[in-house]
């Protein structure tokens, strides 16, 4: 099953799950318990903390959950804040030998000295819901993975670049899952 975000970044290919953390865990629960898919994909856009740059295509199968009070040792958690989940069935067009983690926030990276600190963590790319993905594929052992197009870096110019790039990230993935759709099923 192909799953996306929603709102601004949904697909006709695509079902919605919801923006964010708690939004995407809520309903992708709810459609596993109902419709019992064998397999997710998530497509969407991502920000980059400096080693990837706007629109490069990346498939990856790991995700973290951390929040910017870590990097200064503002905070702490008990519980597991990486995932990784097995996926078969990457494309090989894309850079899925590198396989960088996404972490997840409900917020967005502004501030070039935390976007190092992730980069630092082997940290590359940020996308709100793709840590929430995982955590519930693998609560019910589903093999999952995401596509990303990247619509900016983690800096100052995030937001502005992220509204100057998403159309075209959008068209970007919906070009790549329709040349790539049997992979993906």
């Amino acid at each position: 099953m192909i799953i996306c975000a929603g709102k601004n970044e949904s697909f006709d290919f695509a079902r919605s799950v919801g923006i964010g953390l708690v939004e995407s865990a809520i309903q992708l629960t709810k459609i596993v318990i109902e419709e019992k898919p064998t397999t997710l994909f998530f497509v969407g856009t991502a920000g980059s903390y400096g080693n990837y740059k706007p629109f490069d295509v990346i498939t990856t199968n790991k995700a973290s959950n951390i929040e910017l009070g870590f990097l200064d040792d503002l905070c702490y958690t008990p519980i597991q804040n990486k995932i990784v989940i097995e996926f078969n069935n990457v494309s090989h067009e894309t850079n899925e030998q590198i396989m960088p983690i996404v972490n997840s926030s409900n917020y967005i990276t502004t501030d070039k000295k935390a976007s190092r600190a992730l980069l630092k963590m082997e940290i590359e790319l940020e996308n709100m819901e793709f840590f929430s993905i995982l955590h519930v594929a693998q609560i019910f052992k589903i093999p999952c993975c995401g596509l990303f197009v990247i619509t900016n870096y983690c800096d100052e110019n995030a937001h502005k670049d992220f509204i100057k790039n998403h159309a075209k990230a959008k068209e970007l993935i919906a070009l790549h899952v329709e040349k790539n759709m049997k992979t993906y099923q």
